[in-house]
């Protein structure tokens, strides 16, 4: 992250930190970093990125620091993140027996949509259009089916485990093996 940082353009870190971290302010932080590091130097640690990052947007929502999106969209950049969970899915699609689950906690909503998306493809039977001449008899079956809606957190518990709060928890079950 910190090579990324030194080396990447304004535009460059304004598309992470807007694509993967989803903040409404992404630009002017890019600008306060690349302003930073120009002005000063390397920077070197994460204590001096919070508080570039601080200063360069209001601190809008109270218990959560303004850096947090900004660490984020630079941990999932960096780590391929989100390419790594696409890929993962179908791996434990597969590993799974007829009746087997599948439960994902996602923590962020670029995780859930990947997630989301997954089961309900998975669930889809066919691309064929509507009035293709095939019996349903004849058409695949579907490889996999949600177990109930999206689970996220009580209030109790994101007031036992605050950083629960972004959780969300889907499950899935294996229908047929093909």
């Amino acid at each position: 992250a910190a090579e990324f940082i030194a080396e990447a353009t304004e535009q460059q870190l304004t598309g992470v930190i807007k694509d993967y971290g989803e903040e409404r302010f992404a630009k002017q932080i890019a600008r306060a970093i690349v302003a930073a590091r120009n002005g000063g130097g390397a920077i070197a640690t994460t204590g001096q990125l919070a508080k570039i990052v601080a200063g360069a947007v209001p601190k809008i929502e109270p218990g959560q620091d303004p850096a947090t999106r900004t660490f984020q969209a630079l941990r999932i950049f960096v780590n391929q993140e989100l390419e790594e969970l696409s890929l993962a899915l179908p791996q434990c699609r597969d590993l799974l027996k007829a009746g087997g689950r599948l439960a994902v906690i996602s923590f962020h909503s670029l995780e859930d949509r990947i997630v989301k998306r997954f089961i309900r493809g998975e669930q889809d039977r066919d691309d064929l259009p509507a009035n293709f001449p095939v019996r349903a008899k004849d058409l695949p079956q579907p490889r996999m089916k949600a177990v109930g809606k999206a689970i996220k957190p009580s209030v109790a518990e994101v007031k036992r485990n605050p950083r629960s709060r972004s959780a969300v928890l889907r499950v899935a079950e294996r229908t047929a093996v093909q």
